[in-house]
């Protein structure tokens, strides 16, 4: 168990499963054990602890909701979503990776691949011994993909790809890509390109401030030759990405809250620790105002990301809710990680820790899988049925 308390003010894991308890408490110890004794120096070095990544296979959090037919571990989206609260307690580069290699590479492969593709690529995925990277984002095109510039022409068997991606997590380490793209037409598909393809490179993207530990990118296809039977078949337009986006925000949900929770966890400590004019600074005003607070947030972002876990296993959710908590949540978390710089005072900068580091890569979060704008204006489209983004 970790060395923190981690907050749970309204009782959460009351309304969670014996497994969901074994599934957090696994990974939770995991990361205590593997993760944080080295993220930091990982973080100062812009180095990226790779050798991880096996590891999380073998703990069962890559793909975790893909059937166990495919290497999977065939749990519910709660289920996910602890794993995913608990990785970016450790740092959000941890979870990034495990997110992208579970919802937006295993997944759109499960739902819209052939299952030739799901034998050929799924079990290797879930183990690690593949790593995968999701390529949408482009140099002049993020939060509109619609008019994306990447595209494919039919060659005899093959497709000839050419374009970029920009900010592409695992990028530089990725074996596969499932990259987005258009063809003659115009249609958007996906098509799972391989490293050793020619005219597919990854150069790495260096001097980043936040999410340092994370292996980032570009995919560039320069004429790259790629079969006609790595192309999704059952999926067609935007619908494929968003799809698995969807998926991927809500684990971001559940990570914030990860992140969130380790900041107040340390700020509480530090708190109780620090003496200033003859007693602990946790018994000033001031100091309880900024926990109170703090555990306020934190409690509301548990329980609107629990019950899209409920919707999302009945089958009910729709993605302006994973929208609302993408945003929620993250806020939340970088206003949680503020508050707990301030109590930390000059400490809060350092490396020993935790607390600037996460709120560096929340800075990346709270931009990524849809800014913190645009999900705002998808949630006034739901409620009042006009676009923001059509002239």
């Amino acid at each position: 168990m970790s060395f923190l308390q981690y907050p749970d003010y309204f009782r959460i894991q009351d309304l969670l499963t014996d497994e969901h308890v074994l599934i957090r408490n696994s990974v939770r110890e995991w990361v205590d054990k593997q993760v944080k004794p080295i993220i930091n120096e990982a973080c100062q070095n812009h180095s990226s602890p790779n050798y991880l990544i096996k590891q999380m296979g073998e703990l069962g959090v890559l793909g975790s909701f893909i059937p166990s037919k495919y290497g999977g571990g065939g749990f519910d989206k709660i289920a996910y979503g602890l794993m995913m609260q608990e990785l970016e307690a450790g740092d959000s580069a941890i979870r990034s990776t495990a997110s992208v290699q579970s919802s937006l590479v295993m997944y759109p492969i499960f739902l819209f691949g052939s299952e030739q593709q799901k034998q050929k690529y799924l079990p290797k995925l879930a183990t690690g011994e593949l790593v995968g990277s999701f390529g949408l984002t482009e140099p002049n095109h993020g939060s509109d993909p619609s008019a994306m510039e990447t595209k494919f022409v039919s060659d005899g068997g093959n497709v000839i790809l050419n374009g970029s991606k920009m900010w592409i997590t695992n990028a530089p380490i990725a074996d596969i890509a499932v990259v987005w793209a258009k063809d003659e037409t115009g249609k958007i598909s996906g098509l799972i390109v391989e490293r050793g393809f020619d005219g597919f490179t990854t150069p790495e993207t260096h001097n980043k401030w936040s999410l340092r530990a994370s292996a980032t990118g570009e995919l560039v296809f320069d004429a790259v030759k790629v079969p006609k039977e790595n192309i999704l078949p059952n999926i067609a337009g935007l619908k494929g990405p968003m799809t698995c986006l969807n998926s991927a925000r809500y684990g971001i949900a559940w990570g914030a809250i990860g992140a969130a929770s380790d900041c107040y966890s340390v700020a509480l400590n530090y708190a109780n620790e620090r003496k200033q004019f003859g007693k602990s600074i946790s018994a000033f005003q001031l100091t309880q105002k900024k926990l109170a607070e703090m555990l306020t947030k934190i409690t509301a972002a548990q329980l609107m990301a629990y019950r899209v876990g409920q919707l999302l296993d009945l089958e009910k959710a729709n993605p302006q809710q994973i929208s609302m908590i993408k945003r929620h949540n993250v806020n939340m978390a970088l206003e949680v990680a503020r508050e707990a710089r301030q109590i930390l005072g000059a400490m809060g900068i350092s490396g020993d820790y935790p607390v600037m580091r996460h709120i560096m890569n929340l800075e990346s979060v709270i931009t990524y899988e849809g800014t913190h704008d645009i999900h705002l204006l998808i949630t006034g489209y739901d409620i009042t049925g006009v676009s923001a983004f059509n002239s």
